[in-house]
């Protein structure tokens, strides 16, 4: 089936986590790949983003990429323990649900690309490189893209056998074939941020931190109250990331909007006033060691969390969709950037079979393999947030963390989404 005459050369758009990951496995595929990406240069710190955690699956996938497997685990901590918590008053905390064999692994945002960027053949990535447009010529055999370098005012033409759009949820090249798709605003937005304690590990934000949250290293703890949830882990060089979920009406994007994150959400520019009433809000809702913790954060920012139905195709021709440009999910299963990596896998796996030959058949492998997990992700992902929310479900009633049974519970945890041990990565799993 693989056609061993000459590689495919393959364009990706997008340099965030999906886009590297499928370069990586295009190369392993044995196929020439060129990404372009907007931002000037590789980043030292995540615009929209902080915390993430792979699951052992992409764990094992992106340790394939890596000449020393070693290092994804030396970049990370354990999160051994999932933890759901009622927190009644500020002080009583009741657990509704936990997970002793989680297995998943925390990382910063940055520290995940790094790694895969550095991994990559020099010159891979075209950094300051903005897509413009595509066009697919009359016989399909390849496709081209325009591109511009906004500080020379250069335009660029590229083509290649394949595209694949990894640009996130507000995707371009989705829209070029989806003019009319919408994202789903959720109902709620995410205060998001990282405290760095490098430098003050033995302070008392940290201290009664520790103490309130005893096994902070390892857990991903969730507190809940009605309306409200908030989620908290350490990151590896002494960093605690937490997430603030509140409900709220959609914000006005065109007025708001900053970027583009690596697809689940977008980011909201924020003035010292609402952070400012941030904290006030904290202080009110939530325990003192947590509200303290949010006020000490430097450079806190609002995600806006959206969604979108199931896409009713993931490739035209020879343009494929990967990532969040292809499946815009809620946060709450830690599913955006492991499902970017099982995408960029599963294509790498479907083009080598396959070969540059025969790239509609791997397209369409690719798609049979990936549509009924994602899709199914997606959906879960979307419920278990509104659980986590309290907001209405389909029959009009809500969660109650507080009264909740031990089987009402269990179908918040991670495990409870639909292939959550294992996803296929080819059509005889």
């Amino acid at each position: 089936m693989e056609d061993r005459q000459a590689p495919g050369k393959a364009l990706v758009v997008g340099g965030s986590i999906a886009g590297l990951s499928c370069a990586h496995s295009l190369i392993a595929a044995g196929w020439e790949v060129r990404v372009i990406e907007k931002s000037l240069s590789p980043p030292s710190s995540s615009p929209t983003g902080a915390g993430l955690s792979l699951d052992p699956q992409a764990r094992e996938i992106v340790s394939s990429w890596l000449s020393d497997p070693t290092i994804l685990h030396d970049s990370s901590l354990p999160l051994d323990i999932e933890l759901l918590q009622f927190v009644d008053g500020k002080k009583d905390r009741k657990i509704v649900a936990r997970d002793d064999n989680f297995n998943y692994r925390c990382f910063h945002w940055t520290d995940l690309h790094s790694l895969l960027y550095k991994a990559l053949p020099p010159d891979t990535v075209l950094w300051d490189h903005h897509f413009l447009s595509l066009i697919i010529p009359e016989n399909k055999a390849s496709v081209r893209i325009k591109v511009k370098i906004p500080h020379t005012d250069e335009m660029k033409e590229f083509s290649g056998d394949l595209l694949i759009a990894a640009d996130g949820s507000m995707s371009l090249i989705q829209r070029h074939f989806l003019p009319g798709h919408k994202l789903r605003y959720s109902g709620y937005s995410a205060w998001r941020g990282v405290y760095d304690f490098s430098e003050d590990i033995s302070s008392d934000t940290i201290d009664s931190i520790r103490s309130a949250y005893p096994e902070l290293g390892k857990c991903l703890y969730f507190d809940l109250v009605y309306g409200n949830h908030c989620v908290l882990f350490e990151l590896i060089n002494k960093r605690l990331n937490w997430i603030w979920y509140f409900d709220a009406q959609e914000p006005d994007i065109k007025a708001s909007y900053l970027t583009n994150s690596e697809g689940r959400s977008v980011t909201m520019k924020v003035n010292q006033e609402m952070i400012e009433k941030m904290h006030t809000d904290a202080q009110r809702m939530w325990s003192s060691e947590l509200a303290q913790l949010m006020r000490k954060t430097k450079e806190p920012f609002i995600n806006v969390i959206y969604d979108s139905d199931p896409l009713p195709q993931l490739f035209w021709d020879n343009v494929v969709l990967v990532g969040d440009a292809a499946h815009p999910t809620t946060p709450h299963c830690s599913r955006s950037t492991n499902m970017a990596v099982l995408d960029a896998e599963v294509l790498g796996l479907c083009v080598k079979k396959w070969g540059a030959g025969n790239l509609g058949l791997a397209l369409q492998e690719y798609q049979s393999i990936r549509y009924p997990v994602i899709s199914r992700q997606v959906l879960h992902s979307r419920h278990a947030g509104r659980l986590k929310q309290g907001l209405p479900l389909q029959d009009n009633t809500a969660f109650n963390p507080k009264e909740a049974s031990k089987e009402e519970a269990a179908g918040i945890l991670h495990k409870s989404l639909p292939f959550f041990y294992k996803a296929p990565v080819s059509m005889d799993q």
